[in-house]
């Protein structure tokens, strides 16, 4: 990213990815992400802790692969860049919110595994007419795995979630 407005997070997701499609069809997901610091307190000797909450969106494909493939508890890796969005409020009142745009987002394979199960998407019709088949890989979450959704709720990155 040549603008430096570069970020990447790991954390875990606070809801279920939520899929919107805008008036033209294109699809967005929309999800948060809570991000734990640990440390001793060398003072104390005690552990502390600080969590931050990302607000994450992402578009077309990706937003439906996410849909698809991600839940609440799961433990991700998200790259994108920092927006921000001001609107004003039905009482006139200005807000504004600064958000991750994303650019890829991945399970962390920490404490975790995955199957990967690769998408096939039609590319922009080629100068014949026709359409070609591409593959593209997307991760894919096991049905009914409640073991795989658990073991990406791991808290803390220092330590195991076990």
């Amino acid at each position: 990213m040549s603008n430096g407005n570069h970020v990447s997070v790991v954390g875990n997701l606070t809801r279920d990815p939520e899929l919107r499609f805008t008036p033209s069809g294109q699809a967005t997901a929309s999800f948060g992400v809570a991000v734990n610091r640990r440390w001793q307190n060398r003072q104390t000797q005690e552990w502390e802790e600080a969590t931050s909450f990302f607000d994450v969106v992402c578009w077309r494909d990706l937003a439906e692969n996410v849909a698809l493939s991600l839940s609440k508890g799961m433990r991700v890796v998200v790259t994108g860049r920092l927006e921000q969005r001001s609107w004003e409020t039905e009482e006139g009142e200005h807000r504004s919110k600064v958000e991750i745009t994303a650019d890829e987002i991945a399970p962390s394979l920490r404490w975790a595994t995955v199957h990967v199960t690769r998408n096939e998407r039609r590319s922009p019709e080629s100068s014949n007419g026709e359409s070609h088949a591409v593959h593209e890989p997307a991760l894919q979450r096991p049905a009914g795995d409640a073991g795989a959704a658990a073991s990406y709720s791991a808290g803390h990155e220092d330590e195991e979630p076990f």
